[in-house]
């Protein structure tokens, strides 16, 4: 059995609404938004510029929404690496793991919609 660590997160309550919107829509419902936001973390940490879109994700404020996720051990070490990462760069920047996490649920919301009005 896979262990998993349960994290929260702080969201702005227009991304919470949305991503709620679009884990439903993708058909994970309502019992798979940890798996949903698992694979938009696993793919945004592929992006050769994933600290600067952290750094963009720092910038959000009325985080008002909280939701608690389960993520894989190995997910957590992958994450721990990237807030290395995005430390060298921005040292000074707090919340590195909730912001990537951020990041990501934001970077899926905009790619896949991107994606299905470029086809």
């Amino acid at each position: 059995m896979i262990k998993k660590v349960m994290t929260s997160i702080k969201l702005q309550k227009l991304l919470h609404f949305k991503m709620q919107q679009r884990v439903i829509s993708d058909g994970y419902g309502m019992r798979g938004k940890s798996k949903w936001i698992v694979e938009a973390i696993e793919s945004f940490l592929q992006l050769s510029d994933f600290p600067i879109l952290t750094d963009i994700a720092d910038d959000m404020d009325h985080l008002s929404e909280v939701i608690s996720i389960r993520l894989t051990d190995d997910l957590m070490l992958k994450l721990d690496q990237a807030i290395i990462e995005v430390r060298r760069q921005y040292p000074a920047m707090e919340g590195v793991k909730s912001n990537l996490i951020r990041a990501s649920i934001m970077q899926r919301l905009i790619r896949e919609a991107t994606s299905v009005t470029e086809q």
